[in-house]
């Protein structure tokens, strides 16, 4: 290319994004479908003041609160933090308005999400402040001076994947406005807890924990002098090291507990080797430590879950919670376990006032008790859940598909599957596998359904329950060495079903595992596509606790995808970084990793062009190395050289770590991107970035799919969304609006009978057709849309204005019962920019009295092609789309001639209904009038005997008379799409000779 060449493409790449993202993308919002069940939760709290509200922090959701002992949750943090995950959350003693919130939660699993440092409130979560320590990384424990809540304490581990300063006891006299770092050990070493001594604030306790979290290993504990329990009687002046009784050697991380009502007594629950492990005790504020109790249970997995809590009446109920949560009433000699709603327990907190009224959380959220635990409150009240990765099937609607953290595998609806669903029930079924994934419904068949357990594959058949293992190697790996494993999968071993066969299913370990028949029977396809460090294929877990769950193996195939457009062409990527190809299913392969890469990293996504198979985009994951800089990288050769697209200056910011990048079907160049704090739109094929974040929460995302015009997500922490028909954005026209109207051509739509209305959560639309559009300025006078049928007929007629809806219902009055239907909708909206409107297919329905609701409830229109006509002022904009007929139907029997019968009926009843009414509301007037002019019972007579037969009495239970009757068959023929029974219509022919009838019998 030459430089004017260069220049040129600058110039018109510059233009391109100005133009684009000086748009707003408002009107385009993602819907949140589930699943309703909670996820892990590592921080809870309550208030006396207010005893039915409690706070809970999850990994990557945020903060949530409940004001009614948890029968209901709401997120109090959206919009103001900016990241979701939590590590400590403290009310004031004196005022519980006031919070402070430690981002960063202390179980450093893999899949962490970094703090951002303190957060306050002043309202009870209504505002949130930033306020410092943005550089502090997971923060263990946060305290308030219960005599001034100005004075806070943050105990800072620190950043989880490398060293750094800003680690350590930290505290602020002014609120926040200053911190001062009054505890440092080393730039390894940070502070998982610290206390303040009850009736003395001064008095600190402080637990030092040197942990360090690689993609290999976990790294717990070190000597002694680089952890263990530190105490200071002047307010963080002075430290002194506590000793005496305390274990000597290696220490790792420790948490404390003192107790409210004797404040000698001092708990610490220490992750040290064998015999050394376990609870301590003081009966003198630290100076001396007796070994109470060497339960494994205690410490079984320190680095995830270590936490003790006292009940703040009695010194000896002590609370553990790890795995599982066990409770001792005599001071920890002995233990038994506690029932909760689900297993690797995190936190808990009793009320000083009522210690049987606590709220305790773990890795299905967060539940409280008003029994001391006996009964618990629900976690399916709590859409939290970490979704590993995502899948649609072929059904109408379809569902999604994805793997839970710390629960199961999971298929949920997109949207109402039925129309008696309820619209805001939570609908959710098993399909095998467990809580790691993937999990994938077979094309064309999505009663099965592969999917993994932590590297082991299995089919599951939802016809009849069952889920049959066929794994490779057919070898438990759990525990192992992995450089002694024949086959190295990881927990989250990639599986990759072939576009070209859909009984064709790739998995990967450090191979590439291919199978013809469903697992039955698998060929290696591949050598060795890692990097394969032997210094990397380690035993995790160090110096104390071991920990191989195969979380840390390393050198492991992480993404599969092979081209859509060119078969035989499989694309790899390793969590250690390297990218392989090969041109023919798998015979050959060639490493392709970009050479500026930075090594290590874990390849997050492979995405082969659908418009060119030398092209391929990859994200790439450092930020378990310390790096959290975003590596979207794409190709047009294959591999032999690589552009990376995420740079400082392009739209991304430097600290959202590479999640997922995926390529839109339809439109080549139109990218999106998921990243660890949300997501990114590029028009210009990654030459320049949007946030396309619009109303989802700051969330990992972790996979992203295409499908039927919809973007849908999986979250590490707020599970699935959806954004629907995203097709606007393959139009062309969407970079380059300017200063005239466009209207974008709606997607053709599925006719599907869904429910009326619903809740917040899950949020099913009901059927409609998106329609799309953009206006260059805000239009005081209003907007028209017209729905036109196939022979140019009026369908209905939707107004922003409402000066221009009285002239169009007097034009429909005029019109009488003709097929016009004019109304207004506030959601059509006339502002500057782009807009959304949902056509709900509705046609014109019965006239009724009330004006509100009169011509509403009309039928849905039929299958078939459709026109949208948008009219900005004197300009008219046109574009078609089809309404398809729901494929359930065809399957069930019913034809789309049979439909017609059923509206042609639909219609003589809507024409009958409204002609009863308006009868009925002339004999209701003429009745006024004549009582009015003091008209005999002999006149009036008449009439009321025929409003008798029209409308029904007062009271319970009256007979159903001629225009209630009338309605009721309207609800018979409407209440499902079918052939019309003949009872039906000799029923309308019937109702139709009684009102012919009765017209005769008034003059009127």
């Amino acid at each position: 290319m030459t430089l004017k060449q260069r220049l040129s493409y600058f110039l018109f790449t510059f233009l391109l994004s100005c133009a684009t993202f000086a748009q707003d993308f408002e009107a385009l919002e993602y819907r949140t479908i589930g699943p309703a069940r909670g996820g892990r939760v590592t921080t809870v709290t309550g208030t006396a003041m207010l005893p039915g509200t409690f706070y809970f922090g999850a990994t990557g959701a945020g903060v949530w609160k409940t004001e009614d002992y948890g029968t209901s949750w709401h997120n109090i943090s959206d919009g103001f933090f900016k990241t979701p995950s939590i590590g400590a959350i403290e009310v004031a003693a004196n005022d519980p308005n006031i919070i402070y919130v430690g981002t960063g939660s202390d179980g450093i699993r893999s899949n962490i999400i970094e703090g951002k440092g303190m957060y306050k409130s002043i309202d009870a979560g209504k505002t949130w402040e930033h306020i410092g320590l943005e550089n502090a990384g997971q923060i263990g424990a946060v305290e308030i001076d219960p005599t001034n809540s100005n004075i806070v304490w943050v105990a800072a581990i620190g950043n989880a994947f490398k060293s750094n300063k800003e680690r350590g006891i930290f505290k602020t006299t002014d609120g926040g406005e200053t911190w001062e770092k009054v505890l440092f050990v080393s730039e390894e070493t940070g502070f998982a807890d610290l206390e303040l001594l009850p009736g003395n604030p001064n008095v600190v306790y402080a637990a030092a924990w040197k942990a360090r979290r690689t993609p290999w290993t976990i790294d717990s504990g070190g000597e002694n002098s680089e952890g263990g329990i530190y105490k200071s009687v002047n307010g963080g002046k002075n430290w002194e090291k506590l000793e005496e009784g305390l274990p000597t050697g290696l220490i790792g991380k420790i948490d404390l507990a003192v107790s409210p009502s004797d404040s000698r007594i001092l708990y610490a629950v220490v992750e040290a080797p064998n015999e050394d492990t376990g609870l301590y005790k003081s009966v003198d504020q630290g100076k001396s430590f007796e070994h109470v109790s060497d339960d494994e249970r205690l410490v079984n997995r320190p680095f995830y879950y270590t936490n003790i809590e006292l009940d703040p009446t009695n010194p000896d109920i002590v609370y553990s919670n790890a795995n599982p949560l066990i409770k001792s009433t005599d001071g920890g000699k002995s233990w038994r376990r506690m029932s909760v709603p689900h297993g690797d327990n995190h936190d808990i907190w009793l009320n000083p006032d009522n210690p049987d009224l606590l709220v305790q959380c773990n890795d299905g959220g967060a539940n409280i008790s008003h029994n001391g635990g006996k009964t618990w409150s629900t976690q399916y009240n709590q859409p939290t859940a970490e979704i590993y990765q995502v899948a649609v099937d072929d059904q109408y609607p379809y569902w999604v598909y994805g793997a839970q953290q710390d629960n199961t595998t999971i298929a949920i609806p997109s949207m109402a599957p039925t129309a008696t669903s309820p619209a805001n029930g939570s609908i959710m079924m098993d399909v095998g596998g467990c809580e790691t994934g993937p999990v994938i419904p077979m094309p064309g068949n999505h009663y099965i359904v592969y999917n993994n357990c932590k590297g082991r594959f299995s089919v599951y058949s939802k016809k009849t329950g069952q889920s049959r293992e066929y794994s490779i190697g057919a070898s438990n790996i759990y525990g192992h060495n992995p450089k002694d494993l024949k086959y190295r999968f990881q927990r989250v071993a990639p599986i990759h079903v072939s576009p070209f066969d859909p009984e064709v299913v790739y998995m990967g370990s450090q191979f590439l595992h291919k199978t013809n028949d469903g697992g039955k029977n698998w060929e290696i396809i591949s050598p060795d596509l890692t990097e394969n460090d032997p210094d990397k294929q380690v035993i995790s877990g160090n110096p104390i606790t071991r920990d191989i769950t195969g979380e840390e193996y390393y050198s492991t195939l992480y993404s599969i995808r092979e081209s859509k457009i060119s078969k035989g062409v499989i694309w790899t990527g390793s969590n250690d970084g390297v990218i392989s190809v090969t041109k023919d299913g798998g015979s050959t392969w060639k490493n392709v990793t970009p050479k500026k890469l930075p090594k290590g990293g874990r390849v997050e996504s492979v995405e082969p062009s659908q418009f060119d198979p030398a092209t391929a985009y990859i994200a790439v994951d450092r930020h378990l190395l310390g790096d959290t800089t975003p590596y979207f990288y794409k190709t047009d050769n294959y591999g032999e050289s690589w552009e990376l697209i995420s740079t400082e200056s392009n739209g991304i910011p430097s600290d959202h770590t590479a999640r997922v990048l995926r390529e839109d079907p339809l439109r080549k160049g139109l990218l999106y991107a998921g990243t660890e704090y949300g997501m990114f739109v590029s028009f210009d094929d990654g030459g320049s970035w949007k946030k396309f974040q619009q109303n989802l929460p700051v969330t990992p995302i972790t996979d992203i799919i295409l499908f039927r015009g919809d973007l849908i997500l999986s979250t590490m922490g707020r599970g699935f969304w959806i954004l629907d028909k995203v097709t606007t954005l393959t139009d062309e026209n969407i970079t380059q609006l300017g200063e005239t109207p466009v209207l974008f051509k709606p997607d053709d739509t599925y006719r599907y009978q869904t429910p009326w209305g619903g809740g917040d959560f899950p949020q099913y639309p009901s059927t409609s057709v998106i329609i799309d559009y953009y206006l260059p300025s805000d239009i005081e006078e209003g907007i028209s849309l017209q729905i036109l049928d196939a022979q140019g007929k009026e369908v209905s007629t939707i107004v922003s204005d409402s000066t221009k809806l009285k002239a169009a219902t007097e034009l429909v009055e005029d019109m009488s019962l003709s097929m016009t239907f004019v109304y207004m909708n506030e959601k059509l909206e006339a502002k500057k920019g782009l807009n959304r409107f949902e056509w709900n297919m509705q046609q014109k329905g019965a006239w009724d009295q009330n004006k509100r609701r009169r011509f509403g409830n009309g039928p849905m229109v039929l299958p078939g092609t459709y026109t949208a006509k948008l009219t900005v002022g004197e300009q008219s904009l046109e574009k078609s789309f089809e309404v398809l007929m729901d494929p359930k139907l065809e399957e069930d029997g019913i034809s789309l001639a049979n439909m017609k019968e059923q509206q042609e009926l639909q219609f003589k009843v809507i024409d009958l209904l409204s002609e009863t009414r308006k009868f009925q509301d002339k004999v209701e007037k003429k009745i006024k009038e004549l009582e009015k002019s003091n008209a005999s019972e002999a006149q009036l007579q008449p009439y009321k005997d025929v409003l008798k037969e029209l409308k029904n009495d007062e009271g319970a239970y009256p007979e159903v008379v001629m225009v209630a009757q009338i309605s009721y068959l309207y609800y018979i023929l409407s209440s499902a799409d079918k052939e019309p029974g003949q009872e039906e219509k000799d029923r309308y022919q019937e109702l139709l000779a009684q009102f012919n009838e009765l017209k005769g019998k008034v003059n009127l």
